[in-house]
């Protein structure tokens, strides 16, 4: 078989995974009933590593807490998602965001950008903001910057990319693909901490100076940060670079694939 035909395959078979995602962003067999069910058995959470390095299977989840260690006091409109399952929980934070208008994004963005993946990932990616081809899709990390995600997932992380999940600081894209502004991560962070709270991963990786700087409560550089695992929550944090930021300095590259590796041993502890 020819490159060309591998390359046809490939875009094939991530077209029909995209096709597949309900509006919440995860596969619509999971969210064709939100009917609470008795906790799934640990098998249903997706294999983090390949066979040959499983640990034994785990007692099942609880349901999702109302809490993580650290996490701000829940806003007065804030889901109960005590008792709720991940995709229940996932389908709670989306509902609560709405047709958001809780900050000046919402008057330019075609689409609120969610996140998407399985919602019982044990590795997340957090990015900082939509960009243009998020916006009109409505997904996270689906551009030039969302391919080369892909292939760090999959080819460096020898993972589907739909065993992950992933998403963003802020929900709507900034004109012009600028910063984030502090107003706009304020009013993202109780989405963004519940999504977390729904998903409960093992391990989180934050890509780029502005997720990273959230997530570990700093002004450091992203090139002070990058390398040094932290974490939010209670939950592991690896930060390192954007993939836009490789596209641009692709010798950068060499120092994400050595995150990547402390990343995959994490998950093997």
């Amino acid at each position: 078989m020819s490159e060309r035909d591998d390359v046809l395959r490939e875009l094939r078979a991530r077209a029909r995974y995209y096709a597949s995602l309900s509006s919440l962003g995860v596969p619509a067999a999971w969210t064709e009933s939100l009917v609470p069910e008795p906790p799934a058995p640990a098998a249903s959470r997706p294999p983090a590593l390949a066979a040959s390095t499983r640990r034994a299977a785990a007692p099942s989840a609880p349901p999702a807490p109302q809490s993580l260690l650290g996490a701000a006091p829940p806003p007065p409109d804030a889901p109960d998602l005590n008792g709720l399952d991940a995709p229940q929980a996932l389908q709670a934070v989306r509902d609560w965001i709405g047709d958001c208008q809780r900050c000046k994004l919402a008057a330019g963005r075609k689409s609120i950008v969610f996140g998407q993946g399985h919602p019982q990932a044990r590795l997340m990616f957090v990015g900082e903001a939509p960009g243009a081809d998020e916006d009109v899709q409505g997904l996270a990390f689906v551009g030039r910057a969302g391919q080369l995600l892909t292939d760090i997932i999959e080819k460096g992380l020898k993972l589907p990319r739909a065993e992950v999940y992933i998403c963003n600081v802020i929900k709507c894209r900034p004109p012009g693909n600028r910063n984030p502004e502090p107003d706009e991560i304020l009013a993202c962070q109780p989405f963004l901490e519940r999504q977390i709270l729904s998903v409960r991963p093992r391990l989180i990786v934050g890509l780029g100076k502005f997720a990273c700087q959230f997530l570990l409560k700093t002004a450091e550089p992203i090139t002070r940060l990058r390398g040094k695992m932290g974490s939010y929550l209670g939950i592991d944090v690896m930060p390192t670079y954007h993939p836009a930021y490789l596209l641009r300095n692709p010798g950068a590259k060499r120092d994400v694939w050595e995150d990547m590796k402390v990343v995959l041993q994490r998950l093997r502890d």
